[in-house]
């Protein structure tokens, strides 16, 4: 007999931060006390937002975390050592008009991109994938504006959204960007 356990989480939040170090580590470390999730056990998990899954702000969010609990997350996160070298990391969501449909999470970790550039990359990959699910085929080669009308105005898509965060590198010391979506469960 097989007993089937299913953990869906129910709600989810962003949260960002930057760290900056002598030690990469601790530079990562910084990032995530930053965004409020330190002293969290990290586990990273891919991109579905499950159906329902209700995102909720960054504040009531981490108002539900307990100290060294195992937490679910969707992580970007880019480094570098690398003076006045710009680096992003962003988390893209697209969700379905239909809630009873999964949305998209997607993860962009990048050197040399802008946040803006790295904000629109995150919304149009997970757009994207969100779009292919759902029967939606857009020319690839057009710019996120076109196609974010193009999801929009299908009626399957509701929404579109991201958290990003970028740093320029500086001398002599390790810089961390992180965006996150953390999971909860109630």
């Amino acid at each position: 007999m097989h007993q089937r356990f299913d953990l869906v989480p129910n709600k989810a939040f962003l949260t960002r931060g930057v760290g900056r170090h002598r030690y990469q580590l601790k530079s990562f470390e910084d990032a995530l006390r930053q965004a409020g999730v330190a002293n969290q056990n990290l586990v990273q998990v891919s991109s579905i937002l499950p159906p329902r899954c209700k995102i909720i702000s960054r504040k009531k969010g981490l108002d539900k975390l307990v100290p060294g609990s195992i937490c679910y997350c969707v992580m970007a996160r880019a480094d570098t050592n690398e003076h006045g070298r710009m680096i992003a990391a962003s988390i893209g969501i697209a969700l379905p008009k239909d809630n009873n449909n999964w949305g998209y999470l997607s993860e962009v970790h990048a050197h040399g991109m802008n946040h803006n550039k790295a904000a629109d990359m995150a919304e149009d990959l997970a757009a994207g994938m969100l779009g292919t699910t759902l029967g939606l085929e857009v020319d690839p080669n057009k710019a996120w504006s076109e196609k974010e009308q193009v999801y929009k105005s299908s009626g399957l898509i509701i929404k579109t959204t991201n958290i990003t965060q970028t740093a320029y590198g500086k001398k002599d010391e390790w810089t961390t960007t992180l965006a996150i979506a953390v999971f909860l469960f109630d």
